[in-house]
């Protein structure tokens, strides 16, 4: 199909500025920490100092979750710019430097005062799954003043990470970047994040998705918490609905993308060996954002979406090490 957006104009993704710490862990580290495998949880400075003593050797990466996403659209090639809240620290400054580095527009002035820049602690078990323990530092305090409305309004897709809906201020600055957006004509999207973020905000979530959201991305888990069933056909009726498109990423069972009209299955592209899912949902988001600014049909969406989130898993970090855009050549 012809794409409706102007592919020169960046896709705009707004969220938590993270430094990823990430070490191999056990199921039984995890079980002593009190940590539910899987789970994102918030911390504190002293328990983020606590953790990360304990933790074995790790790597460290630039991350969060729409950010990731906007580096792997700069992968394919495409145009994408983030908003996010830094420190004048030296992770603020590895941020930044990470983000410009491949490509992605990043603008902001880094804080001169308050918390430190955020960083999240990440426990791969064998299984590959990766527990999450963040302090959010300064990328909290994300603030209306802190979002470029002419951005916005210019940028086809803005795209908003969950996460940032724990805090109350950054939820006033992702509403600003929403409306922004759909008065330039713009499609606003959200990404759910985490099933434990969906709890916590259930009743706004579901609002959210009724109201400025057009695009939705979401794991199985996440839609479940939304919808609170288990039931695949009623969560399919229900998001059908209420937004443009949704996709339902099902791990290993593919991905479904949902419209009011259509429901298209994807599969799932094979790995050699499953490292860590870490990043996994950021880069499937990558590839469907940039088949729909690129014209492409559900179908061929979906599968640049499966292709980026095999590309992640086939190693440790939740940003690609090849370039995407050769291997959408390949596809394509």
């Amino acid at each position: 199909m012809q794409s409706p957006f102007d592919a020169s104009a960046p896709i705009v993704g707004i969220g938590n500025a993270i430094v990823d710490v990430i070490a191999e862990s056990t199921p039984e580290f995890l079980a002593g920490q009190g940590l539910v495998p899987g789970s994102m949880n918030l911390i504190d400075s002293d328990r983020a100092d606590e953790l990360y003593d304990l933790m074995g050797p790790a790597i460290e990466t630039s991350g969060g979750s729409a950010a990731n996403t906007m580096a792997g659209l700069a992968s394919f090639g495409g145009a994408a710019a983030y908003i996010g809240k830094v420190r004048d620290d030296q992770l603020g400054e590895v941020f930044g430097h990470d983000m410009h580095a491949i490509g992605v527009g990043f603008d902001a002035s880094p804080g001169a005062d308050g918390p430190a820049t955020a960083r999240s602690l990440i426990l791969v078990t064998p299984d590959a799954q990766r527990t999450m323990n963040t302090f959010l530092g300064i990328s909290s305090l994300l603030s209306p003043e802190d979002v470029d409305a002419d951005l916005c309004s210019a940028a086809p897709i803005v795209y908003c990470e969950g996460y940032l809906w724990d805090v109350e201020v950054a939820k006033d600055a992702m509403l600003k970047a929403m409306h922004a957006n759909v008065a330039g004509g713009g499609r606003p999207a959200l990404t759910l994040s985490d099933t434990f973020c969906v709890e916590r905000h259930h009743q706004e979530l579901l609002d959210l998705v009724a109201g400025p959201i057009d695009i939705l991305f979401a794991n199985i888990h996440e839609a479940e918490a939304l919808y609170r069933t288990e039931d695949l056909d009623t969560i399919v009726a229900r998001v059908r609905t209420e937004v443009g498109l949704a996709c339902i990423t099902r791990g290993a069972e593919g991905s479904l993308l949902v419209t009011p009209d259509d429901l298209v299955e994807v599969q799932a592209q094979p790995v050699e060996e499953l490292v860590d899912t870490s990043g996994a949902g950021d880069q499937y988001a990558a590839g469907v954002l940039h088949g729909l600014v690129s014209g492409h049909d559900l179908a061929t969406c979906g599968a640049l979406g499966s292709m980026a989130a095999a590309e992640v898993i086939s190693h440790y970090g939740p940003r690609p090490r090849h370039s995407l855009a050769e291997l959408a050549a390949d596809l394509l």
